[in-house]
């Protein structure tokens, strides 16, 4: 890293999933793993549920990202609250566009951003941002359209394992439809739940319950964090899940997702897309001193 003594940040959340954003616009920055978990650290650092690093694309250290630079100026630089790589984050990317927004960074109403997972591009509806999350697929299709599911999921207190859907949204999911008589507010999530088959790479778990036509409420155990208020690609995964068990191969109509730190829209787009709106707010801006971490 850079010789840095102090590190200006901003904190930002969507549906309360929430980021410290550091800028680097000239790519000065080592966010390694251990100066990420610091950041993150909700008692001795600025806290939140992951850090984004705001960059510019042609900077970036991985040439797949260095080669979206055309198309995408700026890369979501994204690590999870212990250190780990993400692909990318849902409720991330809205912040981060608002973050560029604000900064005058960029200045349109849409335009498109780099993550690991790919370009996504970005669209301000007033205060609501829809992104475009991209492709997504079922990793184990064949079993889960023969059987609806492709994995078991075990919760701490809740005896036999849950039938599961694997939904690949640039980074993993595992989805759980709750069998009746399981309330969703009551599950113990503090605790890892197990997987299995085991994903090499490690998944996050959503769990559903309907509220009623395209309406489903969620929450989530994420990758490299532990419950979080919400998650962005897990909306994403909970409502393509549940529109596959509903016997539609993508969703024919928009579908709400209740998480617990608000509410989001999930949109099938052509080609086997998916749009998540919903909103973004960026509520503090702070100077931080390196050596008090």
């Amino acid at each position: 890293m850079a010789d840095m003594s102090e590190l200006r940040f901003t904190k930002g959340h969507g549906t309360e999933n929430d980021f410290v954003v550091v800028p680097d616009v000239d790519a000065r920055l080592d966010l390694d793993a251990d100066l990420t978990r610091r950041l993150a650290d909700r008692h001795a650092g600025v806290g939140g549920d992951g850090v984004i690093r705001v960059v510019p694309t042609a900077a970036a250290i991985d040439e797949s990202v260095r080669a979206m630079a055309d198309r995408a100026p700026w890369f979501m630089d994204y690590r999870n609250a212990d250190g780990s790589v993400a692909e990318m984050c849902g409720n991330g990317t809205r912040v981060f566009a608002a973050y560029l927004r604000r900064e005058g960074l960029e200045t349109a109403d849409e335009f498109e951003i780099a993550t690991r997972a790919g370009i996504k591009g970005i669209r301000f509806e007033g205060d609501v941002v829809a992104t475009n999350m991209g492709r997504w697929h079922l990793p184990e299709e064949e079993r889960a359209r023969a059987d609806g599911f492709d994995a078991l999921v075990h919760v701490v207190g809740h005896g036999d394992p849950w039938s599961a859907l694997s939904v690949d949204m640039g980074n993993p999911h595992t989805v759980v439809a709750l069998p009746e008589g399981v309330d969703l507010d009551g599950l113990d999530l503090l605790h890892v739940p197990e997987v299995r088959p085991v994903p090499p790479h490690g998944t996050n778990v959503e769990f559903v319950r309907i509220v009623g036509p395209a309406h489903i409420a969620m929450r989530v155990h994420e990758r490299g964090v532990g419950e979080t208020r919400s998650c962005g690609t897990g909306v994403c995964a909970a409502a393509l899940a549940t529109s596959f068990w509903a016997g539609e191969a993508e969703p024919t109509q928009d579908w709400t997702v209740d998480v617990p730190g608000g509410r989001l829209r999930v949109r099938a787009l052509p080609h086997h897309e998916v749009e998540l709106a919903g909103p973004a707010a960026l509520v503090a801006d702070g100077m931080i001193d390196l050596s008090s971490l």
